[in-house]
């Protein structure tokens, strides 16, 4: 590379498609790294030494490094990347540093089109793990679980041709901070989410089960799976079926973030139980287009629902496939993992309850938190 510094984009793009991609390191303390890491990545934890200035780690630790491949050295904010792509340069090798560091990948947007399915683009955000689409017919289109970066969807409907006739929710998010009112709001379009889920929202369009929504001579179908959230909502658009945050490719939504309490818990996992069992009964060349990803590498991320049935790797529809919902339940209470940061105050601003601050990009960084497994 003829610079010092890489946009994030072009690296999540270099990690994922290319076969020969950089080398990356990252310099954050190793609890960062564990925590939230770019894919494929190697931690040398020398974040406070590069602070200071203290090269000396990084230089007994440059046999380590590939003398014929490119770095590209990530910290928090590229400060540090900064500092120690410079001094690897000097050392003759090819490093640079990623720009506003890992600050900027978590707000990497790709876009797929999705092989087998018309009128569908999916929006990947590598480093939260968030997917959100932009479903279209003719010249129009329905913007579904944006993020709060409402110009990636702008582009990309400027990109096609496409004008952009509503902006819907599958459900109140926890993970990441909506976009969808502010996009709705500058277009003055519909706004669409379940009533269950609109908490003090105004200007909404209160989805129900069996409601459609217009896209050009097409319609996406409004399924109301309750379990993730009580207002939770899947998409079916032909032979896709936008399923939210109710069924992913490995796992399914954790129903604990409405309430916490074991009880809330095992009700939520119940009726998460009917959601699917509900969705199990679609024909089996339905196409699962999930809201998250946790570690799948492949793009777009897709999956057929027969294919998703009969692979391993999702325990918790297995049970449901079984008709094991004590099994369901019991596991999905034994095996939730952390919640995603900072959840309660995204809760708080996608609800209407409280306005964004000056923090909003920073609240959703980190990893994906949102499956029940």
């Amino acid at each position: 590379m003829s610079t010092t510094t890489c946009e994030p984009t072009t690296v999540a793009r270099r990690v994922q498609d290319d076969e020969d991609g950089p080398f990356v390191l990252d310099v954050r303390p190793e609890d960062d790294f564990e925590e939230w890491r770019i894919p494929g990545s190697t931690n040398l934890p020398i974040y406070d030494e590069l602070l200071d200035y203290d090269y000396s780690t990084l230089e007994t630790h440059l046999d380590e490094l590939p003398a014929d491949e490119e770095i590209v050295v990530v910290c928090v904010a590229g400060v540090t990347s900064a500092r120690a792509a410079e001094f690897l340069r000097e050392h003759g090798y090819d490093a640079t540093s990623v720009d506003d560091g890992m600050n900027g990948w978590g707000r990497v947007h790709r876009q797929y089109d999705v092989d087998g399915v018309d009128g569908v683009v999916q929006v990947v955000r590598p480093g939260t793990g968030c997917v959100s689409y932009l479903v279209h017919d003719g010249d129009e289109a329905v913007v579904v679980d944006p993020t709060q970066y409402v110009d990636e969807y702008l582009n990309a409907a400027e990109e096609r041709d496409l004008e952009v006739v509503g902006v819907a929710d599958t459900h109140a998010h926890a993970d990441h901070v909506s976009g969808a009112r502010r996009l709705a709001g500058e277009l003055d379009v519909p706004y669409y989410i379940h009533g269950a889920d609109a908490g003090e929202l105004d200007r909404v369009t209160e989805l129900a089960d069996g409601d459609v929504l217009p896209v050009g001579d097409r319609e996406l179908a409004v399924r109301h799976t309750p379990g993730h959230t009580p207002g939770s909502v899947s998409f079916e658009y032909g032979d896709a079926l936008l399923s939210g945050d109710t069924l992913f490719l490995r796992s399914v939504g954790r129903p604990d973030l409405e309430d916490s309490s074991e009880d809330a818990v095992r009700e939520a996992a119940e009726r998460l139980f009917d959601s699917l069992d509900e969705l199990t009964d679609l024909d089996d060349g339905t196409v699962v287009l999930p809201g998250h990803f946790s570690e799948e590498d492949v793009r777009p991320l897709a999956t057929e629902l027969g294919e998703l049935q009969a692979e391993t790797t999702n325990e918790l529809l297995s049970y449901v496939e079984e008709g094991d919902r004590e099994a369901f339940v019991e596991t999905i209470v034994e095996s939730l993992a952390d919640e995603p940061a900072n959840y309660n105050e995204i809760k708080r601003i996608n609800w209407g309850t409280e306005q964004p601050g000056d923090d909003v990009e920073e609240l959703e960084l980190g990893p994906n938190n949102c499956a029940a497994n």
